[in-house]
């Protein structure tokens, strides 16, 4: 597909150190010249809302999520029709851009703009999401931190952008179009191997805590419709009978986010293989007299995620912490009492089909998702002794091994591709790469969408960007 690829023939110097030479038959106008702000808002509050994701671009927020939106009104949210590219302030300096097939609304304080000439939505939006034009929008954007700048348009419109003709652009679009598709179709299928390999991990955990390891075992009603039978020798327990207490932590430590400081868990550090992910850390710096030892991580814990997409995700803290942690309100804390019962077979059974069943007949619905602490207390789960419950945690620990290796590899896999069609597409619509002799040559194919598949529409869940005015978003 690219091995043919070649630079242009020729190049001249852009002016600008950024962006180095571009195509001869290249022009560099600024942003503000190629595309104009549009503040139309809606005098009724009536119309399909939309929510920008980071890879489906503009799309009905009804589509994302059955939660209900939390502004009372939406009236003065800005009107939005197919043709136009729509920009989050506070989130420009990560190439938070998006178009869409739908008329709508979307949030007051995004941006919306037109294009002024023939140049193509698709490259036009391509070419503002790659790396060195989304550098320069950080450089550009304001604010008191990195997670608040806001890139304004008059900062926007002023920077530089360079551009092919229309009918060349019709040829990359058309190229990127066909990459994609094979990437694409790379990537959905080592995503399935990874659900696969996910379905004999919750197999295997789930056999292992509801029968234990004795394929023989004599078993007896559990007395739980979620669990039909279990070894005749093992009792159920709830929740609250095995653990010291179980808490969440303070919405209002949330105001207090800085640099550095204590670490404030999330849910999106509730790792998928029930331990925690610290590629990012979000600290803070309580106030002196704020609640802090109820809500403290220590070893051994267990977490829960209880709002959200990811909500009944469980981590059981088996390692050290990088520093002092609590949780935020979105995270639930269990603390086991280990005179009966090993925390890391309590995280399983969670984990497991029985756990995470009862989660998801628990979960309350409204304008706020998710489970609350009593939920959590109220989960019933077997008990083998404290042999096999030891037995067991080491056959599923040893078992799960072969697969969060397989799983890790293919992760891997996806990620290399990710950063390959990065790297592509940037090269090509910055002139690297010559693709109009590529794209003459390419077969005629169908863009059908094809659904997303469950890790991918987590992924988009995850990356969908807050469709509320910032007075009336919660922290």
């Amino acid at each position: 597909m690219i091995e043919g690829l070649k630079p242009y023939t020729e190049y001249k110097e852009s002016g600008l150190p950024w962006l180095g030479k571009v195509p001869v038959h290249w022009r560099t106008p600024r942003i503000k010249t190629v595309l104009r702000e549009k503040d139309s808002r809606s005098t009724d509050g009536l119309g399909l809302l939309l929510s920008l994701t980071r890879n489906r671009g503009l799309i009905a927020r009804s589509d994302m999520t059955e939660k209900i939106h939390g502004a009372r009104t939406l009236i003065g949210y800005k009107l939005y029709e197919p043709g136009e590219i729509v920009m989050n302030r506070m989130q420009a300096w990560s190439g938070m851009f998006g178009a869409g097939l739908k008329s709508g609304l979307v949030s007051p304080d995004y941006a919306v703009f037109k294009p002024l000439g023939d140049d193509l939505i698709n490259l036009l939006l391509t070419r503002i999401k790659s790396p060195d034009l989304v550098t320069q929008f950080a450089l550009e954007s304001k604010g008191i931190g990195s997670g608040f700048n806001r890139l304004y348009s008059d900062r926007f419109g002023a920077i530089a952008i360079s551009l092919p003709p229309p009918d060349e652009q019709a040829a990359i679009v058309r190229f990127l179009e066909h990459a994609n598709r094979k990437i694409d179709g790379f990537i959905r299928a080592k995503r399935k191997l990874i659900g696969l390999l996910n379905e004999q991990k919750q197999a295997i955990i789930h056999r292992a805590v509801t029968r234990g390891l004795n394929p023989d075992i004599l078993l007896k009603p559990s007395g739980a419709p979620c669990l039909g039978d279990m070894p005749r020798h093992w009792e159920m327990r709830q929740v609250r009978r095995v653990a010291s207490f179980v808490t969440s932590g303070s919405r209002g430590w949330a105001n207090f986010y800085s640099d550095d400081g204590l670490i404030f868990i999330q849910s999106g550090n509730l790792g998928r293989n029930m331990a925690l992910n610290f590629s990012y850390i979000q600290h803070v710096r309580p106030p002196s007299g704020a609640e802090g030892e109820r809500t403290r991580v220590q070893l051994d814990d267990i977490l829960i995620c209880i709002t959200g997409a990811l909500t009944g995700n469980v981590v059981h803290v088996d390692q050290e912490l990088p520093g002092p942690s609590f949780v935020n309100q979105h995270v639930a804390l269990v603390r086991v009492k280990k005179a009966a019962l090993m925390p890391r077979f309590l995280a399983f059974a969670l984990r497991s089909e029985i756990g995470q069943g009862q989660f998801k007949t628990s979960e309350y619905g409204g304008t706020k998702q998710g489970l609350g602490l009593g939920e959590v207390k109220d989960v019933f789960f077997p008990l083998p002794s404290l042999n096999e419950q030891e037995e067991i945690v080491a056959h599923i620990d040893s078992s799960m091994e072969v697969f969060n290796t397989a799983i890790a590899r293919t992760e891997r896999e996806i990620a290399l591709m990710q950063e390959y069609r990065t790297r592509l597409t940037a090269d090509i619509v910055t002139g690297k790469l010559d693709v109009r002799e590529a794209a003459a040559q390419l077969p005629e194919e169908t863009d059908e969408m094809q659904p997303l598949d469950d890790a991918e529409a987590l992924a988009e869940i995850e990356n969908t960007t807050d469709d509320l005015a910032p007075e009336e978003s919660e922290i």
